[in-house]
């Protein structure tokens, strides 16, 4: 082959070269717009199934809201949801009172403190609390205790436990037919529940 010759091949060579070229980098980025279309692809479907799984919880959650709901509110009239209503105890004991027809209630009230027994009921993120309360009553015989904690349950006033009482009889000689004859002491803790604080959430 003369030189003539090879200078004849040269720009043919030189295009072959350049269509080689060109098509390896074409089959290059196509390779790596594949790559991409399908990593663009899974995270659209990784979103999507997100998007899905959000839209059945929220579903889901709206059903739990509408399902309890009603219960819920029950419980925040009642004064057991939200902070104390110390006013409405008070309220309810002197109905009680009138309605037991007793002599006069007495009563303290201490400072609100954790309910020592949260953990059994296992509140997730309400914070159970409760206010201790001695009362002190006279009673015309013992069963009058027992109807003014019923009347007492049925002012939904809030929620409440009888944690012990301690009944005396006292000496009245029969001087009067209708006097107290028996005094009690107890002691009630209201407890009241509210979402705690973002800081104290477990």
């Amino acid at each position: 082959m003369t030189q003539a010759d090879l200078q004849a091949l040269k720009n043919p060579l030189l295009v072959l070269l350049a269509v080689l070229v060109a098509a390896a980098a074409t089959i290059y980025l196509t390779d790596q717009l594949r790559v991409s279309a399908r990593r663009q692809l899974a995270q659209q479907q990784s979103q999507l199934k997100e998007a899905r799984t959000r839209l059945q919880k929220s579903g889901d959650e709206k059903d739990i809201i509408i399902r309890y709901l009603q219960g819920f509110r029950r419980l925040q009239l009642s004064g057991f949801i939200g902070e104390e209503q110390r006013i409405n105890w008070l309220d309810g004991l002197r109905l009680t009172n009138q309605q037991a027809d007793l002599f006069g209630v007495d009563y303290q009230i201490g400072a609100q403190k954790p309910y020592p027994y949260a953990a059994e009921f296992n509140p997730g993120q309400l914070e159970l609390n409760q206010s201790l309360m001695r009362l002190r009553f006279r009673l015309l015989h013992e069963e009058d205790m027992m109807r003014f904690f019923s009347i007492l349950a049925r002012q939904n006033a809030g929620i409440f436990t009888v944690d012990q009482c301690d009944m005396r009889r006292i000496d009245t000689a029969g001087v009067i037919r209708y006097q107290p004859n028996v005094t009690a002491e107890c002691e009630l803790s209201w407890i009241t529940a509210k979402v705690a604080a973002a800081g104290e959430r477990k």
